[in-house]
Order: C-alpha cells, then structure tokens, then sequence
C-alpha cells in the first residue's frame, strides 16, 4: 500500500453519519489491534474490546467527526454532552445517556481512533481540537476524557491532566486507563462593531 507522507496529505474533516458506520468499526478494530501493542499484552488487548469500539449516540448526536484523506478515513472521534465517559454500544454497563449541564459539568471527549496507517500525522490532534471547539461553542468550560495507556502521550502534549487511574473489569481481565481533563480556553467573539 502506498501511504503518502505528511507533506503530501491533505486532510478533510466532515460528521459522521449512519453510512459511515461499517468503515468506522474497521478502523476502531484495526486501531485497537494494532496502536495498542507495546502498552497492554494480548488478553488485555482482548479485554479491551469489550470496553472500547463505537457509540452510535454520538453519530446519532452529529458530535462524532471523522478525519478523511484521500477518501480513506485517517481517524475518527468525537465529544458529547452526554454523561457517559467511555464505552461502546455494547459496554452497556457503561453508558449514561443524561444530558450535561455546561455550567457545571465537563463535556466527553470519546472514541478517539487513528487509522494505523496515518500515525504520527497529527490526526488525533485534529480531531481533538475539533472536538473540543465544539465543545466550547456549546458552553462547556472544561472537557474530560478516558484514556487508554496508548492515548495519554497525545493527551499529555494537549493538555490534559491526569485525574485519576481507572482498571476496567471485564470477564477476560482488567483494562487500564487513565481519566483525563482539560480546561478550554473560553471561544471570545473577534467581531468588530
């Protein structure tokens, strides 16, 4: 296959929607096969999928973006106003589908995927300043995430802080993460009158 490099890729970004579906949970399953290794063994590789993979909510909700280059998805993610932090349409245990008050709650940064094939491109930067301009525009003041030991070197260079360690426990062994926060810097109107 013939990746082309930084330099030569150009980018779009665009919502999800229900016929992108298929596509995204091939990329969410490449990703967590692949980008995890070197940070979790295989059973908890496994493990994982039963915690991680796609929220349909947040398609549903026009929240979720994608990062497109050359009609391949490069990585996906998303926010929501919903409580839940983390998990998949199947982690039902997980999910909270009540709505955040911006006043006093953080908003979710969830389910946030790079395609293996577009690594250290910058895709999941993008993606979570999208992600987190939303947010803002939306009136939330602070954004929180669950991060896998995969993701915390991102979040870490984007600002986020380390809240609290958190071991997932599934039927095949616990799942390390780490929830994570940031402050957004407030959007201001640069309109002149």
């Amino acid at each position: 296959m013939n990746v082309q490099t930084p330099a030569e890729t150009d980018f779009t970004h665009r919502l999800a929607t229900e016929y992108d579906l298929p596509a995204l949970r091939q990329v969410m399953d490449l990703a967590i096969a692949q980008l995890q290794r070197g940070f979790l063994d295989e059973t908890q590789i496994a493990a994982s999928r039963l915690v991680m993979g796609l929220d349909t909510q947040l398609v549903a909700d026009r929240t979720y973006f994608l990062l497109e280059a050359n009609g391949r998805i490069a990585g996906c993610g998303g926010w929501s106003r919903r409580a839940t932090l983390y998990g998949g349409d199947h982690s039902t245990a997980l999910r909270n589908a009540a709505l955040l008050d911006p006043a006093r709650d953080a908003a979710r940064v969830r389910a946030m995927y790079t395609h293996p094939d577009f690594t250290r491109r910058g895709v999941g930067r993008r993606i979570l300043d999208l992600c987190e301009s939303a947010a803002a525009a939306a009136g939330f003041s602070r954004v929180e995430l669950m991060a896998t030991l995969a993701g915390l070197p991102l979040y870490r260079a984007c600002g986020y802080v380390e809240i609290e360690p958190v071991v997932s426990e599934t039927d095949l062994g616990p799942v390390p993460l780490v929830r994570m926060g940031k402050v957004l810097t407030p959007i201001t109107d640069t309109s002149v009158d």
